[in-house]
């Protein structure tokens, strides 16, 4: 196995330093930051702190790439204020369009597996993360295989990766894995399937097709002054009304 730290360190040094952090904070389930580059970024908040917090209350002011550090923490909080610090950079929509990801046609994360439908008929799918609406989006595949940490009936534990994702013809792994660390282990296991990295929390960064990405579908902000409002539920189109998905395919 490579370095797992690999893929975080590469993303964090493609940051400008200068760049700086203008907000921060939490909303419902999400961490987010701004910058002063005029981007935007969450992802998904881990109340995991059984290790210190490093950084301060304040970040505002901040370089970006210091606090996109704190992506590397094993406080699984502040992991996900470095997670949304690194989206606030990859996602600002010229960053993104340049490294040829593309809105996806339907602005909506409930239609997340909806173009995978066909192509996944008769195969064996695992999906990290409990998305409730995966089974009737993908009624065709011959197996349909749940992981997650906190299980619901019909999950696996996401321990069982180790065993099932070498079997899978196509793995769909949220991008929070970004925030608890497994993501490096994930894609490992998923080399011999088509993998597909779904979810906010996931950055627009085209080197992971080098980890076994093949294609990747994140939210890029749009609208920074609704960002705020729509995380904290303030407006009826929820964060589509501050941005879009956005997706790409390696191969």
């Amino acid at each position: 196995m490579w370095n797992p730290w690999e893929i975080y360190d590469r993303l964090i040094e493609q940051v400008d330093p200068s760049v700086r952090v203008s907000a921060c904070g939490r909303a419902g389930k999400w961490a987010f930051v701004e910058n002063s580059e005029a981007g935007a970024g969450m992802a998904f908040h881990m109340p995991v702190e059984s290790v210190p917090r490093s950084l301060p209350e304040d970040i505002t002011g901040l370089s970006l790439r210091e606090v996109a550090a704190f992506a590397k923490s094993w406080n699984f909080a502040e992991a996900a204020i470095g997670m949304a610090a690194l989206n606030s950079w990859y996602a600002l929509p010229s960053r993104a369009e340049a490294a040829g990801f593309e809105p996806c046609e339907v602005n909506n994360w409930q239609n997340l597996f909806d173009p995978w439908a066909k192509e996944t008929a008769g195969k064996r799918v695992a999906v990290i993360g409990h998305f409730s609406f995966a089974p009737a989006a993908l009624p065709a595949v011959s197996e349909l295989i749940v992981l997650e940490r906190n299980t619901l009936p019909g999950d696996l534990p996401d321990s069982a990766a180790e065993y099932v994702l070498p079997t899978c013809d196509y793995v769909f792994i949220t991008g929070s894995a970004f925030v608890n660390k497994t993501m490096p282990r994930l894609l490992e296991l998923s080399r011999g399937a088509r993998t597909i990295i779904v979810g906010p929390s996931s950055p627009a960064a085209p080197m992971l097709a080098e980890y076994g990405m093949d294609s990747l579908t994140t939210f890029s902000v749009t609208d920074v002054s609704s960002f705020q409002p729509a995380l904290s539920g303030h407006l009826l189109g929820g964060m589509y009304e501050a941005g879009r998905r956005i997706e790409f395919h390696a191969h």
